[in-house]
């Protein structure tokens, strides 16, 4: 508007001027044109819908992220263990095969390491630990996808308790994973051996070897290291050998062809306390027997709410799974702070820990500071059919989270 004014200013002053210039020529026109309002702004442009987010991609795409994230792109002959690429030449096979997990399993582990800035070999190591199984369980020791031992997984914040074991989750254990690989890469100088070594090893006996031979991570030769287990030099040995196994795949049109399938994208969602894992998969449309076997440390259910893996579902389906209620399972004196051990869970809402009604029982979910009498009393029963109805002890220490199943009405 301004700029108009002053045009039309400028004009009404220059008009003596006009009609000296243009004698016979009515200065009406001139003014007009001088004066003519400017070309209306070009209109905006219209907003592009919001990107849905894509549930499945080419299984190509995953074996292609994963070869584009190494960091040693080298397959020399002199350097690869023969004995260790026979051993693992099934693993092209496993990927190729649609009834089994490792694909999308290893394209979310790719994307978790390329997102933190990793090498993709690191992808491998499920591979050689577990054989990308995450019910996997060595006895009474390692467990998971990554087998870690209880006491490793609790020194990175994994729950590890009988009734709820973090190792079983891809998520839990997956992040735990990813950031110790972090911390290690950053500690020996972005080399992905020694990394792999310290995993391994332990970073503390990596750096005494290191300083026993007078190296540092800069200079350091992984294969003269003194001092370190057989087991440590293999690791590294295995996870190349794997890697030119999958390299060499390429050149396996029948395979590859194989791999040209739409793959679900695994993502990660939130399983309310008590639900059923069954059933909140049924909700989305997926598959229950593979989130199940996606799951393992969600298979009995749990006292709160966990993250779990799964194929990412589309906004929409999404929304529609939110509004519709989930069944409660009844939990028996479910804690998941058994073993000392202190579990990162979310807050619950102050729905949550109201009781809730199901077809045969009623529950109660622990809140902090309460006890087994002041329960008891609220719902007008014994304190010892409560602790009975529920398998405790008069011993039991009440955790806040635990599901509690009783009888009475209120």
């Amino acid at each position: 508007m301004r700029r108009r004014l002053l045009g039309g200013a400028i004009a009404l002053a220059l008009l003596p001027l006009i009609g000296r210039a243009t004698e016979g020529v009515p200065a009406a026109p001139i003014l007009a044109a001088m004066t003519a309002a400017e070309p209306p702004a070009p209109a905006a442009p219209e907003e592009a819908p919001a990107a849905v987010p894509a549930t499945a991609r080419n299984g190509r795409d995953i074996f292609q992220a994963f070869l584009a994230g190494r960091a040693d792109n080298g397959c020399d002959a002199a350097q690869t263990s023969p004995r260790w690429e026979q051993h693992f030449s099934h693993a092209p096979a496993r990927m190729a095969n649609e009834d089994d997990d490792v694909l999308p399993l290893f394209g979310y582990v790719v994307d978790q390491l390329r997102e933190a800035g990793l090498p993709t070999e690191f992808a491998l190591i499920p591979f050689v630990e577990s054989g990308y199984h995450p019910a996997a369980r060595n006895g009474s020791g390692p467990a998971g996808l990554w087998q870690f031992i209880a006491s490793t997984a609790r020194n990175h914040q994994v729950t590890v308790g009988k009734a709820y074991d973090g190792r079983l989750s891809a998520v839990d254990s997956t992040d735990a994973a990813v950031r110790y690989l972090k911390t290690l890469y950053g500690m020996f100088g972005g080399d992905w051996r020694l990394t792999i070594m310290a995993y391994n090893a332990g970073e503390y006996r990596l750096l005494q070897s290191l300083r026993r031979g007078g190296m540092n991570a800069q200079n350091a030769n992984p294969s003269q290291l003194p001092g370190l287990s057989p087991v440590t030099y293999a690791y590294v040995e295995k996870l190349h050998a794997l890697a030119c196994v999958l390299d060499k795949a390429q050149a396996q049109e029948g395979l590859m062809a194989s791999m040209d399938r739409p793959v679900p994208i695994l993502a990660e969602h939130t399983l309310p306390a008590g639900a059923s894992l069954a059933q909140w998969a049924r909700q989305r449309d997926l598959e229950p027997s593979m989130v199940s076997r996606l799951n393992p440390a969600l298979a009995k259910g749990t006292a709160s709410q966990r993250a779990l893996l799964a194929p990412a579902i589309d906004p929409a389906t999404a929304a529609s799974a939110a509004a519709e209620p989930l069944p409660t399972l009844i939990s028996t004196a479910m804690t998941e702070a058994d073993d000392g051990v202190a579990a990162a869970t979310p807050s619950r809402s102050k729905r949550d820990t109201r009781s809730r009604k199901t077809a045969s029982a009623r529950t109660h979910t622990v809140r902090s500071g309460e006890s087994a009498w002041t329960i008891a009393k609220r719902y007008g029963i014994p304190v010892k059919t409560l602790l009975s109805r529920n398998g405790l002890k008069t011993s039991a220490v009440l955790k806040p989270g635990m599901v509690l199943a009783f009888d009475a009405q209120p």
